[in-house]
């Protein structure tokens, strides 16, 4: 028996080997290296040089970087914020059992499964204040109508936002609807039972009920925002003027258009410690609800 046990557990580390290897090399390996590079005087190529945290102080010294940060946390809040409420609300709505719910369960999903790189030249299009809702609201006799925020300055960053939404919402509806088909029916002619309104039983029950949904979807969501590239792209290159730039585009732009791969790389990582920063501790909280739930 002891044997068989060792002979399974040797065939699970060897069919485990490959992932273990692409963990160490591809992910652990390149942010040790990428961390390494921002400590050295890197332009071109990488070099081996040490200027400790110079490169940071230089970032940090950028206005446009500070501008992409101040950027990002606006985006996150309203990006996060409006998912998760319209996503809850569709899912909601789904889960009365309305007729035709797998088509509309397409029709939401279906967003989040097009690049943003086409449908973002779309959303540029219907932004458009020549082209797009302007326009038509001015053909159809609102001559003082005016939408055209992709070009100010102070509102470009809202277009992008507006766009993202519409693209990742039926993503959070798909996990909280899965979420809401878990919890049971009991419950619900308890709280008939008791008079409970419907709202209440939402805000007060459900929802707490749904915090490992509610927490995979922030997660994906945040996930979203730091790597937010292809809509800045694709909508307003980071425009007008530096109106809508992200960290993302900053560190691409240093990174293949001027050159400097280790002012690129400090701003990667000061990325990834925020990432972790906010991720981890949400992780810590939601292992010990798991924990907590399986001992009860």
């Amino acid at each position: 028996m002891v044997k068989q046990r060792s002979r399974t557990s040797i065939a699970a580390w060897i069919a485990l080997l490959p992932m273990i290897l692409t963990v160490v090399f591809a992910y652990i390996g390149t942010m040790l290296f990428t961390a390494r590079v921002s400590l050295s005087s890197s332009r071109i190529f990488p070099t081996s040089d040490f200027v400790g945290l110079g490169q940071y102080a230089r970032l940090f010294r950028n206005e446009r970087w500070l501008l992409s940060l101040e950027n990002l946390a606006i985006y996150g809040v309203l990006f996060v914020l409006a998912c998760l409420v319209i996503g809850f609300l569709l899912a909601v709505f789904i889960d009365q059992k309305v007729s035709g719910e797998g088509v509309l369960r397409t029709v939401f999903l279906y967003p989040y499964a097009m690049s943003f790189v086409a449908t973002g030249l779309v959303w540029q299009w219907i932004l458009n204040p020549s082209l797009g809702i302007q326009q038509v609201l001015r053909h159809m006799g609102f001559e003082d109508a005016q939408f055209d925020w992709i070009v100010d300055q102070d509102k470009a960053l809202y277009t992008i936002v507006i766009a993202t939404v519409w693209q990742a919402s039926g993503l959070v509806m798909a996990l909280l609807l899965s979420g809401l088909r878990g919890i049971d029916e009991e419950m619900w002619k308890a709280a008939r039972i008791d008079g409970i309104p419907r709202w209440r039983v939402y805000i007060s029950i459900v929802l707490p009920m749904l915090w490992p949904s509610l927490s995979t979807a922030f997660v994906l969501l945040f996930a979203m925002v730091i790597k937010l590239f292809d809509p800045v792209v694709a909508m307003t290159q980071g425009g007008p003027g530096t109106a809508s730039e992200v960290p993302a585009k900053f560190i691409m732009d240093y990174l293949f258009g001027r050159a400097n791969i280790g002012l690129a790389s400090a701003a990667s990582i000061v990325l990834l410690t925020t990432v972790m920063a906010i991720v981890a501790p949400l992780y810590f909280a939601r292992s010990k609800v798991v924990q907590k739930r399986s001992k009860a």
